[in-house]
């Protein structure tokens, strides 16, 4: 289990997408790391876009992100409700100061546009969002997976696979 040790952090709200939720922290739990969901309120079971239900660990507020090695941040409707949080931009803002893995699927990438970090990065997303990425300064690419550094960004489900690939080879240090 090559993640041993590892901790991650993923966020979670109403409507987000079933898979780019579960699929990620299954496969990071299955390399044996450590994921915590992470949402508005602690203890909280939050409903996917597909009415899959996911419960809470902590609350955005309770978390250090000194604590994490890693981020996840999944797509769906999600992430138009998050980006609204404060403290969900200042983890994504302390992940990026130092340079921990960013993962970023679908629609996830309006949390990164709304903490600024993506003028200059190289991304990929759902091509719904595309303009939004590139007014936030970004190159958009049309591919399954993109990496540029720790920032590790995908598309849409089918993409999942090459996805976490991807993320656990950033997170392993390769």
């Amino acid at each position: 289990m090559k993640l041993t040790g590892k901790k991650v952090l993923s966020f979670v709200h109403e409507d987000c997408e079933d898979l780019e939720l579960w699929y990620p922290v299954l496969r990071l739990r299955e390399e044996g790391a450590t994921v915590h969901l992470v949402g508005e309120d602690a203890g909280y079971t939050y409903k996917g876009k597909y009415g899959v239900p996911a419960t809470s660990d902590f609350a955005f507020k309770d978390v250090d992100p000194n604590d994490y090695d890693a981020l996840l941040v999944p797509g769906g409707w999600a992430p138009d409700k998050l980006r609204r949080f404060k403290e969900v931009i200042d983890i994504v803002q302390h992940m990026e100061e130092r340079k921990k893995p960013i993962g970023q699927i679908c629609h996830a990438g309006w949390v990164l546009i709304s903490a600024k970090i993506l003028n200059g990065k190289t991304v990929t997303s759902t091509p719904g969002i595309r303009d939004d990425m590139e007014n936030a300064g970004a190159t958009w690419l049309d591919e399954a997976v993109v990496v540029d550094g720790h920032l590790i960004s995908s598309r849409r489900p089918p993409d999942l696979p090459d996805y976490m690939k991807a993320y656990i080879q950033v997170l392993e240090g390769k």
